[in-house]
């Protein structure tokens, strides 16, 4: 089947899709979610600018964004800097919603947030953790700047109970050990960005729901890169930056909360004009006297519950072409084809004296090994243009679509 642009366009139904690239062999079909892809051709190297000779395997700290989707960042930057200019026709792209489909989410239940922690906070603070009686349960594989967080509330008097990594995975008999009766969140991430870790997150809520306490999970290095389903997991909470495997930018990321516990478990935290449906000024002359100079109605979205201001419209454009194209292409493809890299690295890493992190038998986007030679990985890798995350004492890989074994060999070969 050939399909060309004017067949994506139609297919996607968007005009933000219009940009996602998908090459024209394919077999496809359609589905709720726009244009999916039954046989995608991967890797998917055409995507996306990569310069001649470079190798990047390091999706998990920041990913490129697809050629399509940093044209549309471009469109809007170009909106922004003319005057004059016809606004763009067709439908208004909509990242909010095109999350929300990613994740089985209602988009009542998804606001726009800054960044991953803004969201850690935010249910930090609503439900009054710190400020009343009850304990938290984390693991040492959390985010750190959530374990940060909470160690500081322990300062000032929080029972928090961190559980230890058993070679190098969190066991759930471990957490059940410290939820209890008196826990009121239990706070994990649903990949590790340490090790590529991966809870089951239906079991660690079932778990924590059953004692009365509630989910909260760090999404931001599996959703895009792992199927990730709120309904089917039941978690309370969920937030994620954009620029990892959303494929998006920096400064905008989004917060899920369920529906039901807006308005009763949480109340808003705080106000602005975006918490309301219908703001309207009442200071000219001609208009009929308001009792105040402001009226308002508050809305009942977790948008109006959290978003306190304009967002950032050009990661926003980008965002609704980028996850559009994850759906494209589906999740669990792009799981399939990079489990055996994965695998590969897992095999030959330790050959080359490198010591494994990453549980065995992880479908995760994340490998890191241990080393003590930073500054000699570091020469190696940058006299052979390969790009992976290299730490004080760890090293993580993270293939994406783009990536293949000829990616993994040059990788080897350069640390060989």
């Amino acid at each position: 089947m050939t399909l060309t642009r004017r067949d994506l366009l139609r297919g996607l139904g968007t005009a933000a899709a219009a940009g996602a690239i998908v090459r024209p062999d394919h077999a496809t079909r359609l589905t709720a979610h726009g244009l999916r892809l039954t046989a995608p051709d991967f890797p998917r190297k055409a995507d996306f600018r990569i310069a001649d000779g470079y190798t990047y395997i390091n999706g998990a700290y920041t990913h490129p964004m697809p050629i399509a989707a940093g044209e549309a960042y471009h469109r809007v930057v170009d909106r922004r800097s003319s005057l004059g200019t016809p606004a763009p026709s067709g439908p208004r792209p909509d990242p909010l919603a095109a999350f929300a489909s990613l994740i089985n989410a209602k988009p009542s239940e998804v606001s726009f947030i800054p960044n991953t922690s803004t969201g850690e906070n935010l249910v930090v603070e609503c439900l009054g953790i710190g400020r009343n009686a009850g304990n938290v349960v984390t693991d040492a594989l959390h985010f750190e700047g959530a374990l940060i967080h909470l160690y500081e509330l322990q300062k000032r008097g929080l029972d928090l109970r961190v559980v230890m990594p058993r070679e190098n995975r969190i066991e759930l008999r471990d957490l059940e050990r410290v939820i209890d009766r008196n826990t009121k969140l239990v706070e994990v991430s649903l990949v590790s960005m340490y090790n590529g870790f991966q809870h089951d997150l239906k079991a660690v809520c079932d778990l924590a729901h059953a004692h009365g306490a509630y989910v909260y999970a760090d999404i931001i290095q599996g959703v895009g890169a792992v199927p990730f389903d709120v309904r089917a997991t039941g978690v309370d909470f969920a937030a994620s930056a954009t620029y990892k495997w959303l494929m998006g930018d920096f400064g905008f990321a989004f917060f899920f909360v369920r529906e039901e516990l807006l308005g009763s478990v949480i109340q808003r935290p705080h106000w602005s004009y975006e918490s309301s449906t219908d703001a309207e000024i009442h200071m000219s002359p001609t208009d009929p006297m308001a009792p105040t100079p402001v009226s308002w109605t508050p809305g009942k979205t977790a948008s109006h519950y959290f978003q306190l201001g304009t967002t950032a419209s050009a990661a926003g454009a980008a965002l609704a072409v980028s996850i559009p194209y994850i759906q494209g292409l589906g999740v669990d493809n792009i799981q399939r084809w990079r489990q055996p890299m994965i695998d590969k690295l897992q095999a030959e890493m330790p050959r080359l004296g490198f010591v494994p992190q990453t549980p065995q038998g992880g479908t995760g986007p994340i490998v890191t090994f241990a080393h003590k030679s930073e500054d000699a990985i570091n020469r190696k890798l940058q006299a052979a243009r390969v790009s992976v995350r290299v730490a004080q004492y760890w090293m993580r890989i993270a293939p994406s679509v783009f990536n293949d074994m000829a990616d993994v060999d040059r990788l080897l070969e350069a640390l060989s």
